[in-house]
């Protein structure tokens, strides 16, 4: 019989020294392990209205094909995308959510022996996607926590970072899991400063939630080596679909389509999607209610020893002065799941997202009692 372990000996070294991405507790996993009924989640930044009824509507509708392959070009939902931004849909890249997108760009851009820049505190699916395709990660210190956006990105330090070797550069805007932003002014002297031949990643799945997305698409033009990734699992709750797409210069695109999988979106994703777009009052709720369960939530955290961080996001990142892990195991016993954040090397912090009004005045009873 063959060892197993002997086998994986063989793998490419930096997948042997990955560390697999962890999701966030699911609600039925919680409630199994902990005895605990009608449990919260707040850990993964979804949208708690979840999809409108007319996204619903139109998946029902296109279940009856699911014998069939979905187009693997996406020609629907790319022509309603190519229509909202102002782009040719030779511009766009489907990806089974915008990590998809960001993985396919490491694969195109980044072998052994070039290098990748991004923050100290940028979301964790950058060194998941650097590191294995054997190029080096350059971590830049980020903002110290008396900026006044503590922990997010420092763009003179990244520009400064670049080396000769740089492909590529991720800049996640709001960031995740810190809700930090960069200013578009600021943002936009650091493209013209990055040579033209290192691709600039703009993750942008929270922007929505910011109101300021529409800026960055028109600086696509200009910047050939801008590459803009957006998702539909935030603000238009199609987290369990998984779909996404990256918005770019027609040559890029035309690069990362060579290595994207065939049928990397499926159908119910790509119909899901093009009715989500053209429902701008469930956005319009969506927007509304983060609204004012951010005030609800930065309103509550005001009574309690914890530091709130900035956010743009659908969720706040909270830096409870002291190691969070004690505290996050009573809140899942309280029957609440947030997000700890240690894996980012912040293990004082927990990140919440907005719910509910219910949902958030749990949390911050369950909080209150836990700390």
């Amino acid at each position: 019989m063959s060892d197993d372990k002997s086998v994986a000996a063989f793998a490419a070294p930096p997948v042997c020294d990955l560390q697999p991405y962890v999701p966030g507790k699911p609600l039925d996993e919680l409630e199994r392990e902990y005895g605990v009924t009608n449990a919260v989640k707040l850990a993964s930044n979804e949208n708690p209205l979840g999809p409108s009824a007319r996204v619903l509507a139109a998946v029902t509708e296109a279940a009856a094909g699911l014998n069939r392959y979905p187009d693997g070009n996406g020609y629907y939902l790319k022509q309603k995308l190519a229509s909202v931004h102002g782009v040719s849909q030779s511009a766009i890249t489907l990806g089974n959510g915008s990590n998809d997108v960001l993985v396919l760009l490491a694969e195109a851009f980044l072998t052994a022996g070039s290098s990748a820049v991004y923050s100290q505190y940028a979301f964790v699916v950058y060194p998941l996607a650097v590191q294995a395709t054997g190029a080096e990660a350059i971590v830049v210190p980020a903002n110290p926590d008396s900026h006044e956006q503590p922990l997010g990105h420092d763009l003179d330090a990244m520009l400064a970072a670049i080396r000769d070797d740089t492909r590529l550069v991720f800049i996640a805007n709001p960031n995740n899991p810190t809700g930090t932003w960069v200013e578009h002014a600021a943002l936009y002297a650091f493209l013209r400063a990055v040579p033209a031949d290192i691709v600039v990643v703009l993750d942008e799945a929270y922007c929505e939630y910011s109101g300021e997305g529409a800026r960055t698409v028109s600086w696509l033009e200009e910047f050939p080596n801008l590459v803009i990734t957006r998702t539909f699992s935030k603000i238009y709750g199609l987290a369990g679909l998984r779909v996404g797409y990256g918005l770019s210069s027609p040559a890029v695109a035309d690069l990362l389509n060579r290595i994207r999988q065939p049928f990397n979106v499926n159908q119910l994703a790509l119909v899901a999607a093009k009715a989500a777009l053209d429902d701008a009052e469930h956005l319009d709720a969506a927007t509304e209610l983060n609204n004012s369960g951010m005030h609800q939530l930065q309103e509550g955290l005001a009574t309690l020893p914890v530091k709130v961080l900035p956010s743009k996001g659908n969720f706040l990142l909270l830096d409870l002065r002291k190691p969070a892990a004690d505290v996050n195991e009573k809140l899942m016993r309280e029957g609440v799941i947030v997000r700890p954040v240690g894996n980012y090397g912040l293990p004082n912090h927990l990140r919440v997202s907005i719910g509910t009004a219910e949902e958030n005045a749990a949390f911050l009873a369950a909080l209150k009692r836990c700390l």
